[in-house]
Parts: structure tokens; sequence; C-alpha cells
């Protein structure tokens, strides 16, 4: 999608809190979230439709974000969407390292990559595979499983990524009850893989 949005100067975003990261590697820490509008995916689980129409957000220039992520106690700031790398993010990535915040990103990784980031969590979709040149920054894999057919996607995605990544089998959130066993199951004899559990919903946070 091309950036129109002044070159990545204003972002169309959702929502933005002060809260906990709930998934993956880094769960439990504070952080300043960014949810971006827009994506070109769909996936028909998700848990943040309202972000699939960037039209529908309020477009909000990068340095009342900056002011917002300084004012908090936490110095880390998580971009997610939607999906993010729609647009160009290397001001707002620029603009936060001025600050000393540490910046981490959640991205299906089928756009390429813009910003600086200390973290970057690879969460790909199927049917938007992601571009080969993320597989080698990608701190984090995460892949949601829904069906088991995913355990297999699973596989293939971690194959690709570089040995130090960190590998999560996640389950997506409207079937967790029906897959949370087989997932331990599965860890349990792949344990190269760990789980990622949405902590936050359980919290009953943002």
């Amino acid at each position: 999608m091309t950036d129109i949005f002044e070159g990545g100067n204003k972002l169309p975003v959702t929502e933005e809190f002060y809260s906990l990261q709930g998934e993956g590697y880094n769960t439990g820490k504070a952080a300043y979230f960014i949810r971006i509008g827009g994506c070109d995916i769909c996936c028909s689980w998700c848990d943040s439709k309202i972000t699939w129409n960037s039209g529908l957000q309020s477009l909000t220039d990068i340095k009342d974000i900056i002011d917002k992520a300084r004012a908090v106690p936490a110095k880390a700031v998580v971009v997610t969407g939607g999906e993010p790398l729609m647009y160009n993010l290397d001001p707002l990535c620029e603009g936060l390292k001025k600050h000393s915040i540490k910046t981490f990103i959640e991205t299906s990784g089928s756009h390429p990559i813009s910003g600086t980031w200390d973290w970057i969590c690879l969460s790909p979709k199927k049917q938007t595979p992601p571009l080969n040149s993320i597989y080698s920054m990608a701190h984090e894999l995460k892949v949601v499983i829904f069906d088991e057919d995913d355990f297999d996607r699973a596989e293939e995605n971690s194959r690709l990524v570089n040995k130090k990544c960190k590998l999560y089998l996640q389950p997506e959130w409207s079937r967790y009850r029906q897959n949370i066993l087989v997932i331990v199951e599965y860890i349990k004899a792949h344990p190269y893989w760990s789980i990622s559990l949405q902590a936050h919903k359980f919290m009953r946070i943002p």
C-alpha cells in the first residue's frame, strides 16, 4: 500500500494505551501500545477487526504519539495492528529512539520492514505469507493455532527463521478450550516450541 500519510509523519491510529505485554517472550512487561489501523490480510478469527479499514481511524501526528509514550514510566513501545508495516515507520522509530525508548513490533511480515526495532515478533498468516527477507530479522516467531493444519505451517516457518529466534505456538482465543490440550501435547513432543497465552485477556486488561 502506498504511504499517503505524509511519509509516515501521520499514522491511522486505532487506539493507544499503557498496559502489560500479554503474549510471547515479553509477556508481563509494561509498554505503551500503538495499534495502527489498516490490514490487507483480514483473518477470519481476528480479534481486532476494527483495525481493518484505515479510513475509519483518526490520523495522528507521530509527535503526539511520541509525547504520550514519553509520559509513561516504561520506556518501551509496542507497535501492532492491523498490519503496521503497511506504512513507513521510520519517522516514528527515529522519534522514539531520540528519547531512548525501546521499540517492539508485531507483524505478519507481508510488507517490507521499515523502522528500527529492538524486537520483531513475526506472526505469519497463511493467506499472505511473510516476505523472505524478514525471517532472518525476527527475534520471535509466534504462530496462532486455529486448527491442526497450523502445526505444519508453524514447522515450515520455523525452518526459515534464524537459529536464535524464539518459537511460540498460541491458541486462537475463540478456540482456546478446544485447542489448548492439543497444543500442550504438541509442545511436549516438540520441546523447541514454547506456548504463548494471551495473558492480558485472562487478566482482563487492554
